[in-house]
């Protein structure tokens, strides 16, 4: 009797205990969106009078630190960088000072985005700790804008400087001394703000300081500055430009291609520079072209035997010779290349490339018909510099081109003829186009290219105008454009980049806000204001658990 009321019993809590664990299952609650919170900073953030060498923060929750060498800007800058621990995840933040600090100086240290929560990643934005090794904390603050002078956006992580101006102050203090402050655009951010600075007079400059050592380079950085100093307090909106300057042509050892070829690199502005190509002291013949894509030149010459060949370079006042060892390499073969495959667009000259440079041109084994097997006339244009050859005719719509190239039709420096070749075209219809008017508005000077880019920033069309406010880009392909006024100030018709010792600014560019969609038989009219500067969207933040929920559903 006993034994079957504890079998009824326990049979009694297997079904209370079945029961109450279908009553609910566990879910992994709300998504952490809270930022971490600072609980307790030692000392206290915005101290004054600091005297320590390290500092702790305390956190409501785990954080991790990501990009911190990136994201921390320490201002003024630290001679030594400081250690800051732990790397891996915890609840608190050591950073241990290794640097005698300045005098009633007052240090800002900006975190930008690298504390991070555990579990999310979500961000403590823009985190400051702030003290003071004075009385008081400095509160004064200049802001403004970065910009590119030549492209429409402009990099990440530009720094932006002030340097004291007073009576050790000199122009090369961006080269070799310390910016007195300073702060970072970050990576979405564009506008800068430099924030508890001391009254007094400043040199503004914004840099991308590719080195990450606070000098510039200017064989590699961009760099912008203001050209009057700045003297804070101030409540001007600042706009920084950066370019990179042209540096002096400087020669750099040839480099020996193949047996009748030297690639020669240099830095700066090849215009106006003299080769001499000697063997035992003699000169050479040589066609000079450029290399393509490179800051290069070609250098040709007829295969030759010998041990070494010099060559003497000059520009202006600058002058070098090399001398090298010559090696029995394999010639360079002509070979030909068509630019264009298949289509012709009328903005277009049919344009062929050799591989080595032509010397001789017989158009009378060059036929071009249409496609009534009707001769076209055409002429021919050389560019030697740049080893292309053009032919100009009259095109019609919606036609088909044959190009006939018989044997002997060129020839090149080493005597070498082309084989016979046969290009076939053809054009679109009229209304396979549009058509671009352009109105300029609130034109500063004269004169101004205008120029038409396409989405990578490749010049597609420029009309350059001395007077006239109406520009027009005719039969043009459809696509999504942008439009660009740049003024000429010393009419060479080229942009032209800046020098930083010279007070220069880059020649002004200025960007249509829009994109411009140029649609087929469509004429667009636009009005370009060059008074409304360019200004860039920021860069949409990207929900990483959005992207992996599509990944994963295949959307």
């Amino acid at each position: 009797m006993l034994k079957n009321n504890y079998k009824y019993i326990l049979l009694l809590l297997i079904l209370v205990m079945t029961s109450c664990a279908k009553r609910g299952s566990i879910t992994g609650g709300l998504k952490d969106t809270l930022a971490p919170v600072v609980k307790l900073s030692f000392p206290k953030n915005y101290s004054t009078n600091f005297k320590g060498t390290e500092i702790k923060l305390t956190f409501d929750e785990y954080i991790k630190l990501k990009d911190l060498k990136k994201q921390l800007i320490i201002s003024p800058p630290l001679k030594n960088e400081p250690l800051i621990l732990p790397t891996s995840v915890g609840k608190f933040i050591s950073i241990k000072i290794n640097d005698t600090l300045q005098a009633n100086t007052t240090y800002n240290f900006n975190f930008g985005q690298s504390i991070e929560d555990n579990n999310e990643g979500n961000p403590l934005n823009q985190f400051k700790y702030v003290f003071s090794t004075g009385s008081y904390i400095d509160s004064l603050s200049i802001s403004g804008a970065v910009k590119d002078a030549y492209t429409k956006d402009v990099e990440s992580f530009v720094s932006v400087m002030l340097y004291d101006v007073n009576d050790k102050f000199n122009d090369s203090v961006v080269y070799k001394g310390t910016p007195r402050y300073i702060t970072n655009t970050l990576d979405s951010l564009k506008t800068f703000k430099l924030e508890n600075l001391k009254a007094g007079k400043y040199l503004l400059v914004a840099m991308k300081d590719y080195g990450s050592n606070n000098k510039f380079n200017p064989s590699k950085d961009k760099i912008a500055f203001n050209k009057q100093f700045v003297t804070i307090p101030n409540d001007t909106i600042f706009e920084l430009k950066l370019f990179k300057e042209v540096q002096p042509f400087k020669a750099i050892k040839p480099i020996q291609a193949s047996g009748n070829r030297l690639i020669f690199p240099y830095e700066g502005k090849a215009d106006g520079v003299k080769l001499a190509l000697k063997n035992k002291g003699v000169d050479l013949p040589i066609i000079i072209t450029k290399f393509p894509k490179k800051d290069s030149l070609q250098v040709w010459y007829k295969p030759l035997k010998t041990d070494s060949l010099s060559l003497a370079v000059s520009k202006e006042k600058y002058n070098k010779n090399f001398t090298f060892k010559f090696k029995e390499q394999k010639k360079d073969s002509l070979n030909i290349t068509a630019l264009q495959n298949g289509v012709l667009n009328f903005r277009e000259q049919f344009t062929i490339e050799s591989a080595t440079p032509l010397t001789k041109f017989d158009n009378s084994k060059i036929k071009l018909t249409n496609k009534d097997s009707v001769a076209v006339p055409f002429t021919t244009k050389y560019d030697e510099y740049n080893q292309r050859l053009f032919f100009d005719f009259k095109k019609d719509f919606s036609q088909n081109y044959t190009f006939k190239m018989l044997p002997g039709a060129m020839t090149d420096y080493l005597e070498k003829t082309n084989d016979t070749l046969i290009y076939r075209l053809s054009t679109k219809e009229l209304e396979d186009y549009g058509n671009l008017k352009v109105n300029l508005q609130n034109v500063k000077r004269f004169p101004v290219m205008v120029q038409l880019t396409n989405q990578a920033g490749d010049v597609v069309a420029t009309e350059y105008t001395e007077t006239n406010t109406k520009v027009e880009f005719n039969l043009v392909e459809p696509a999504l454009y942008l439009l660009r006024a740049i003024y000429d100030n010393n009419k060479n018709k080229e942009w032209d980049s800046g020098n930083y010792l010279e007070k220069r600014q880059a020649e002004e560019v200025v960007y249509l806000s829009k994109e411009i969609d140029i649609r087929a038989n469509w004429d667009v009219e636009q009005v370009f204001d060059l008074s409304i500067p360019y200004t860039p969207e920021p860069k949409k933040k990207v929900d990483k658990n959005k992207v992996e929920k599509k990944k994963k559903s295949g959307f």
